[in-house]
């Protein structure tokens, strides 16, 4: 009897570690990365939005300046590839609250998005010298991210009306591509429906994140001329606040989340998160954040994902802004979020930076490896 109960427990750690070996690995924590700091921006300078990279890895920012005078005109930010501050430019006939910017894949403009004046303009990234390239029409429009098709068409998002804007490679007066109530922010805050969009290696489908409502909409794309299909949403609830989003070279949607201060990456077919990368670590003592604060706009730049931290109290910023854009109707009177209280104690504004885990990973990667226990 006693040499069956020594047989027993001996098979027992045996037993245990099979069960260990069985168990998936669904049930590790999420790899999160670890958030650094790629630039400063100068003293005076806050809130950074739009970001984009040129061919040599330079770094361009635009700022929603709600710190500074009405009547300011909008910032643009050009860093070197390490970091570097090179210098900061008055961008000519904007105003303060600039949402994104590129470089046209045809003619080299570096094209901003002027939210409150309704307007891309073409900007001198020396002079600040600008042109408008494109207008449009409505209502308050909100104009908020853009990106290009293959032919050098130019597509913008409006926040406000639900439309994705289409203007040709030598600007205008641009037409409604796409109208539909998904791209309309029905949640507060903040007051901001389609953001950020991006068109995936085929062309055949746009995404587009919608803020306010925690989703990302597809808008299918048929033929030469790019014709849009009905508008549908991909996926819900994706993290807090949606905003910045990009497509890799396997189609995975990496998306920038204010609200939850992360990135989520999102495979293509079905909307698996795959990746959570970054989170928020409070304020150091020199009033900077650490980690993301307000994670808005990412664009790929060597190994690394570099990130701007808006770092905006929407509670006061729209309470300020609410009558010079219109928009009073619209904005409540408590607009606190949990991350209003730690963005006013910021003094220094940041853009960060993360290692891209490796694209072919993730691409292959596409079961519930991993969940995350804090969320």
């Amino acid at each position: 009897m006693r040499m069956i109960k020594a047989e027993r427990m001996s098979i027992l750690p045996m037993l245990m570690l099979l069960v260990l070996l069985a168990t998936p690995l669904a049930a590790r924590a999420w790899e999160r990365g670890k958030v650094e700091t790629f630039a400063t921006l100068p003293a005076g300078e806050a809130h950074p939005e739009g970001i984009t990279v040129d061919r040599e890895g330079n770094v361009y920012v635009v700022t929603v300046a709600a710190n500074k005078p009405r009547t300011s005109e909008g910032t643009l930010l050009v860093f070197d590839p390490r970091g570097k501050h090179l210098r900061t430019v008055t961008i000519k006939g904007s105003s303060r609250l600039l949402l994104d910017l590129g470089f046209h894949p045809r003619t080299g403009q570096l094209l901003v998005v002027d939210y409150k004046g309704a307007k891309v303009l073409s900007v001198d990234p020396r002079t600040g010298a600008s042109s408008v390239f494109m207008t449009v029409t409505g209502k308050n429009p909100g104009l908020d991210g853009l990106t290009f098709d293959p032919a050098g068409n130019v597509y913008v998002t409006d926040a406000h009306q639900g439309i994705i804007w289409k203007v040709g490679p030598d600007g205008g007066e641009a037409s409604a591509w796409v109208t539909t109530p998904l791209l309309k922010p029905t949640r507060i805050p903040p007051t901001i429906g389609a953001n950020g969009l991006a068109f995936n290696n085929k062309k055949t489908a746009l995404f587009v994140a919608n803020t306010a409502n925690d989703i990302v909409v597809r808008i299918p794309v048929s033929g030469p001329t790019f014709e849009p299909g009905t508008p549908e949403v991909f996926v819900n609830r994706i993290g807090g606040g949606p905003d910045g989003l990009i497509i890799d070279e396997h189609d995975n949607l990496w998306i920038a989340c204010n609200q939850s201060n992360e990135i989520l990456v999102l495979e293509p077919t079905q909307g698996r998160v795959i990746a959570k990368l970054g989170d928020f670590g409070g304020i150091d003592r020199n009033g900077t954040p650490i980690g993301f604060l307000w994670s808005n706009s990412l664009v790929f730049h060597g190994d690394d994902i570099l990130v701007t931290n808006l770092s905006l109290d929407v509670e006061t910023a729209l309470s300020q802004l609410s009558d010079e854009l219109g928009l009073a109707h619209l904005v409540p009177r408590n607009l606190r979020t949990i991350d209003g209280p730690w963005a006013r104690q910021v003094k220094t504004h940041t853009i960060s930076k993360i290692k891209r885990p490796i694209p072919e990973r993730l691409a292959l990667d596409r079961g519930p490896r991993q969940q995350d226990p804090g969320r």
